[in-house]
């Protein structure tokens, strides 16, 4: 069943409706729903749809052939597969030069991988023929790092060549609310955004007659489970010492944000590590963080990309003895422990997002323009502070405290923001509070004097 994506659904189907030349990019991690949008956006249009495939040039011009000939048998008079790829795309773009067709090319990188010149054809043949062609080409691809810079950078021979681009990202909270709405109460759907991080392929692993910890067991805890070896073999695929980057992503999942305290828990030296990392980061697993409005600090830290492999690491590494052994419940004692400190930085997530939906739609004392987490040095105490979210729009500020526990939230917390914010010269200060259970009658009492404080339940969100 396909779920959401109606924007990007929109966006697809107003280019189309153009009836000229049209070249997309669509990019974005693996298990995101790429393919998914795709198919959906092509059922009901004359299309082809082609996969490359980790495999040398001749299987997948082989493959590329079967494609166009599912659409026409025109060019299949004389032989099974086209002789050349020049051959296949001339040929896809005759189809199209008096009727609307859709060419989808998904995982391009391992095409272009296996035949280099596929690029080049594709420029040359955009050029001949985009003012008279009515083809509407989709390029789609799962290497960040290579849909960034050898299609839509500007070294690529399809540079310019492009006429929009769609990177998609896992579903926000709020999508996965929906998708879960009347099967789960708003805690345990919190809890699935953080062990799917919003993945709409994860999510569909979810068996709505259970409950959250047995979907835990079922999915991450058993050798069966689909989730259960999910990231390593994403590694698998995209690393060749996947050890050394499985290291540093539990080190990042259990703690560690700073470089030298990630190359310390591996054991490796800094600049080296630091090529692991940056190799993360293009295959966007791992994203680098500066301070909020400070991209020259040297306080960098490095955190994963989602939740679902904050998780995975977290977690199911130290519990692979167990979970062979088929030790169940023993492998999830220690996840029910610990799961509330997991949706810490889920929470924050949330309520950023929230915080996000309010500006967009003019519920905030004014309208900021960017949001993130701040922290650095408060030198009267003489020691390193934080603030779960930050939005400014350099004049004007909004603090804001997320606090995932089942305890009530009291004037201890406001204070400390308010402190915290002492660090910032903006004009005008505003502070919210978000709580995932409620908050003190003295602490609502006080914000009720202040003005400008608020105050969020998650139940309310």
């Amino acid at each position: 069943m396909f779920f959401g994506r109606s924007w990007e659904l929109e966006e697809l189907t107003r280019l189309y409706s153009m009836g000229k030349f049209q070249c997309v990019i669509i990019y974005g991690r693996r298990r995101v729903g790429k393919t998914a949008l795709i198919t959906e956006f092509i059922k009901d249009k004359e299309a082809i749809y082609f996969t490359g495939q980790e495999t040398n040039a001749k299987e997948n011009l082989a493959l590329l052939s079967s494609s166009v000939f599912a659409l026409s048998r025109d060019f299949a008079d004389t032989s099974p597969s086209f002789t050349s790829f020049k051959l296949a795309l001339d040929a896809v773009f005759s189809l199209a030069e008096s009727r609307s067709v859709v060419f989808a090319i998904d995982e391009y990188p391992y095409l272009a991988a296996s035949y280099k010149g596929v690029s080049s054809l594709l420029q040359t043949c955009i050029d001949k023929h985009k003012d008279s062609s009515k083809l509407f080409l989709i390029l789609c691809g799962s290497s960040l790092s290579f849909m960034e810079n050898q299609v839509l950078g500007y070294k690529s021979p399809l540079f310019g060549r492009r006429t929009a681009q769609l990177k998609i990202l896992p579903f926000e909270f709020e999508q996965t609310a929906e998708y879960f709405s009347g099967s789960f109460n708003a805690e345990d759907i919190a809890i699935l955004y953080g062990i799917t991080g919003g993945i709409p392929h994860y999510m569909s692993f979810i068996n709505r007659q259970r409950t959250v910890s047995e979907n835990i067991k079922m999915n991450f805890l058993k050798p069966s489970g689909y989730l259960f070896e999910e990231p390593s073999n994403l590694i698998k695929q995209e690393c060749r010492e996947p050890a050394q980057y499985n290291a540093i992503i539990k080190a990042i999942a259990n703690g560690a944000s700073r470089l030298s305290e990630i190359a310390h828990k591996v054991g490796l030296e800094t600049a080296l590590c630091s090529t692991y990392i940056s190799k993360l980061i293009s295959i966007g697993i791992i994203k680098k963080e500066y301070p909020f409005r400070n991209e020259t600090s040297k306080k960098t830290i490095y955190r994963l990309c989602d939740s679902m492999f904050r998780f995975w690491y977290r977690f199911i590494p130290d519990s692979m003895s167990l979970v062979l052994r088929n030790e169940v419940e023993k492998s999830y004692k220690r996840i029910e422990a610990q799961i509330d400190a997991f949706m810490g930085s889920v929470f924050e997530d949330i309520c950023k997002q929230h915080l996000w939906k309010l500006n967009t739609t003019n519920q905030t004392p004014f309208a900021f323009t960017d949001a993130g987490r701040w922290w650095g040095n408060n030198p009267k105490k003489r020691a390193e502070w934080e603030i779960d979210v930050l939005a400014d729009n350099k004049e004007d500020a909004i603090f804001a405290e997320c606090k995932w526990t089942n305890e009530v939230v009291g004037t201890v917390v406001l204070n400390k923001l308010l402190e915290n914010s002492e660090l910032f010269l903006y004009r005008h200060k505003y502070y919210y509070l978000y709580a995932k259970t409620s908050f003190s009658a003295e602490l609502k009492s006080r914000a009720a004097q202040m003005k400008n404080v608020f105050l969020f339940r998650f139940e309310d969100m």
